[in-house]
């Protein structure tokens, strides 16, 4: 692939993450989205042949690196170290793909009627490995008997809500826009509330 196609796809898809999360999928069409992007509509099916296919695109987005921010869980057993990289992970996710995280959030909240059914069975496979992850240290007595489920939970709410509900954040803040230092406190209060809430042990 070409820089220039390379710019211009990445380009299609900021602008259609953006109407996606302001909109909704039915309510944004492909006009609007080239209008926005400064682009033929012509153009546009030259990159993304379908509102499918680009809407697919913007999931991708924000999936491909949510599904890869867990490999520390999977390949990592040090359960401090794991969660801390996690957790600094998710929150990176928050502030470079906050658009594309909540068009992700209200495909989630209605039910996923446009999420590629190859894509929800990778965030499931996901949440398995995670949940069997938590069990195996709970068992191995690194970490105090929580339950799994809600540990996940957590983790994905108290780092998407930095993209999801940015709005409200920068409102409480007194912020136009959340800045690296609000990201970094983040990281630093979370990891500390998470490995400190669920007991878990520092091995050497």
């Amino acid at each position: 692939m070409s820089r220039i196609r390379a710019k211009n796809q990445e380009k299609i898809i900021e602008v259609a993450s953006l109407l996606f999360a302001e909109k909704g999928y039915a309510a944004t069409t492909t006009a609007e989205i080239a209008l926005r992007a400064e682009i033929p509509k012509p153009n546009l099916y030259y990159y993304f042949s379908s509102k499918d296919k680009l809407y697919r695109a913007v999931l991708e987005s924000v999936t491909q690196p949510l599904l890869q921010a867990s490999l520390p869980i999977e390949q990592l057993e040090d359960p401090q170290e794991a969660l801390t990289q996690y957790i600094r992970t998710k929150l990176r996710i928050s502030r470079d793909h906050a658009a594309a995280s909540k068009t992700f959030a209200a495909e989630v909240m209605a039910g996923a009627p446009h999420l590629p059914s190859d894509i929800a069975e990778a965030l499931m496979d996901q949440s398995k490995m995670m949940l069997s992850k938590f069990d195996r240290w709970i068992e191995q007595g690194w970490m105090d008997p929580v339950p799994a489920k809600h540990l996940m939970f957590m983790l994905w709410s108290s780092t998407q809500t930095y993209a999801d509900f940015n709005w409200q954040i920068c409102q409480v803040s007194g912020k136009y826009a959340l800045e690296d230092d609000d990201f970094k406190d983040a990281e630093t209060f979370l990891v500390g509330l998470v490995l400190k809430g669920c007991g878990v042990k520092e091995r050497q």
